[in-house]
């Protein structure tokens, strides 16, 4: 994928517990228009999770995710049969059945190999994309882990280690996330954010997800409803900061912002 340009990553949840109502997808008629939806308004990739990773998301055993995997994306590439699709899971068995048995090409972890050991093998073997996130804890405890004494450095390690560890496996298409909203308080989240250039260190393809969250809530003071404003106010200032991928539920507004940055960045030529 040539990151000349930044990308747009469309968020399909095919779960009944996403912290945004609007997103929830989950008969076939819903899903399909999302799906059609996200391709029309631009997205260059399509992120579809099976489990919820809000802060205290309910527990979804590995057969209910793989069964809402399967549901989802089977309606998806009917509908877009060469659709780039991402898969949201952090379980080994999820990423392999995804990949080899319903067409996905890159798998999102938002463990980073953490909640399941045979996560790194398996993407190894599979040798596609590989989404890494920074998170302490799991969904169900991540706000427990909040406590750092040098939060960037701190991160910066969790990848440079993850990193090293996938290169002597040999898996060499690593995509880096920081994790907004993930073992951070909303404070944190504004420091990583204003250190995002300090990532262009690992010379990966670095993905933001900030889409209607709860550090731009706090901060003015909106639902998760009202928040596309702020989101794509953090959108564009993330592109400043070299960010390649916009993960987003709505993906007309994230395209226009790469629009308008490339036009910015191109200005002279």
């Amino acid at each position: 994928m040539d990151f000349s340009s930044p990308k747009v990553m469309g968020i399909l949840n095919i779960t009944p517990d996403s912290f945004f109502e609007g997103s929830r997808k989950q008969t076939e008629k819903e899903i399909a228009e999302r799906v059609i939806q996200i391709i029309e308004e631009g997205a260059d990739i399509i992120d579809i999770g099976g489990y919820s990773s809000r802060p205290s998301a309910a527990y979804v055993d590995e057969a209910e995710e793989i069964r809402r995997l399967e549901y989802g994306l089977k309606i998806l590439f009917r509908e877009i049969p060469n659709a780039v699709v991402s898969v949201d899971t952090f379980r080994a068995e999820a990423a392999r059945r995804s990949v080899e048995d319903f067409g996905a090409a890159i798998i999102n972890d938002i463990a980073a190999g953490g909640l399941d050991e045979k996560m790194f093998e398996t993407v190894a073997r599979l040798q596609v994309p590989y989404i890494i996130m920074h998170m302490q804890g799991s969904p169900q405890t991540m706000m427990q882990y909040t406590q750092y004494e040098n939060l960037m450095q701190e991160i910066l390690l969790y990848f440079a280690e993850k990193v090293n560890q996938l290169h002597q496996m040999g898996v060499n298409d690593i995509w880096i996330d920081p994790g907004f909203g993930f073992s951070k308080t909303t404070a944190q989240n504004y420091e990583v954010l204003e250190k995002l250039e300090e990532f262009r260190i690992f010379e990966l393809p670095i993905l933001v997800g900030f889409s209607r969250k709860t550090m731009i809530r706090e901060v003015i003071g909106t639902s998760p409803l009202e928040s596309l404003n702020g989101t794509t106010a953090l959108n564009m200032f993330s592109l400043t900061q070299g960010a390649h991928i916009l993960r987003v539920h709505d993906v007309k507004e994230a395209v226009q912002a790469v629009k308008l940055y490339n036009k910015i960045k191109n200005a002279n030529e």
